[in-house]
């Protein structure tokens, strides 16, 4: 066996986290808790995944179960594109496999929603199928054990990184060897401060001997980062306000949301004025009571946010059709993003 990887393991065997998807050979569960922790720390991910389970024994429970339901279980974890292609591929094992999740990386890997890495990962987890994963920690710890300086972020270097992999994985139990590379990346060679000095393969780490652990991984692309302003409106009427269900692809899609106006800069109430008439049935010219200013920070966009509450005794003639009247208990049986219910809470 190779030294390096017998540290490795006989580390990984000491140290490994004791979590649930590490116990069980379920391709369900094990599929479930990869989409989740798409994006997600760990910490975070177990609650929900806890929670799935507990409303979605099966794949085919998840299949049947309504997308407003999904996305409100989900509230909270962003990327909701997840749990939308998680309702998909639920559906596709149903009526494609009928209702038996696949066993091999080809199947799976058809699955809406699931890439090479998440393929692998329940491939080699629950069938022992001998595919490398290679997620961010993967990526890391492998660029640092070999001193690599290609660019990890440029598809045609993916597979400089699985060849390694596959050489280190022969004759290894996938499951395993999988596991402890993914967690000696995600608790030893961390992107800041890595744990160097307990490092099972130090001895043995390029970038370490050549002092450039703080260089690697090498990155190429600048995640290019836009700024949108927009404008809610807490549109309070009676004991209650109104809410409405986003439409089309972007951020946020079929979440609830206060209606909402763009804009391309900061706006005022003057500037709101006119957009606003061509949305209700009154002029709101002096009603707005309150407003607050939030900022939410997403991947790929920045959210310059304006909460505008409203006070009206007429009820508003909505265009869109999407609208729903609620109040502040009832919402929270809607599915809506954090940034409006980081805003909800402060009322």
């Amino acid at each position: 066996m190779n030294q390096i990887v017998l540290e490795i393991l006989n580390w990984y065997h000491k140290n490994a986290r004791n979590l649930p998807w590490r116990v069980t050979n379920d391709p369900y569960k094990i599929w479930l808790s990869e989409i989740i922790l798409q994006q997600t720390q760990i910490i975070q991910g177990l609650t929900y995944y806890e929670k799935f389970l507990e409303n979605f024994s099966s794949v085919n429970k998840l299949a049947k179960a309504d997308e407003d339901r999904i996305l409100k279980l989900w509230q909270g974890l962003g990327y909701y594109s997840r749990a939308r292609n998680l309702h998909k591929a639920a559906k596709m094992v149903v009526t494609e496999f009928n209702g038996k999740f696949p066993n091999t990386y080809n199947e799976i890997i058809k699955l809406p929603g699931v890439g090479d890495y998440t393929a692998a990962a329940i491939a080699s987890f629950a069938f022992e199928e001998p595919y490398p994963v290679l997620d961010g920690n993967v990526f890391r710890f492998i660029s640092r054990l070999y001193n690599i300086d290609l660019p990890i972020d440029e598809q045609k270097n993916r597979k400089v990184f699985l060849e390694v992999l596959r050489e280190l994985m022969k004759d290894q139990p996938p499951s395993t060897f999988n596991n402890a590379m993914m967690e000696m990346g995600a608790t030893v060679c961390k992107p800041q401060n890595p744990l160097c000095s307990t490092c099972p393969v130090q001895s043995y780490c390029e970038a370490y001997n050549k002092d450039t652990i703080s260089i690697r991984p090498v990155k190429n692309k600048k995640v290019k980062v836009t700024v949108r302003h927009l404008n809610f409106f807490f549109i309070e009427y009676h004991n209650g306000f109104f809410i409405e269900q986003r439409t089309g692809k972007g951020i946020w899609q079929n979440l609830f949301q206060l209606p909402l106006i763009e804009t391309m800069a900061e706006a005022k109430t003057s500037d709101l004025t006119l957009q606003l008439k061509s949305l209700y049935n009154y002029n709101v010219k002096n009603k707005v009571i309150h407003q607050q200013s939030l900022r939410h920070l997403l991947t790929h966009q920045t959210i310059e946010a304006q909460f505008w509450h409203i006070k009206v005794e007429q009820k508003p003639l909505f265009i869109n059709k999407n609208m729903v009247f609620t109040n502040l208990s009832d919402y929270k049986n809607f599915a809506v993003p954090k940034l409006i219910e980081n805003y909800l809470l402060l009322l």
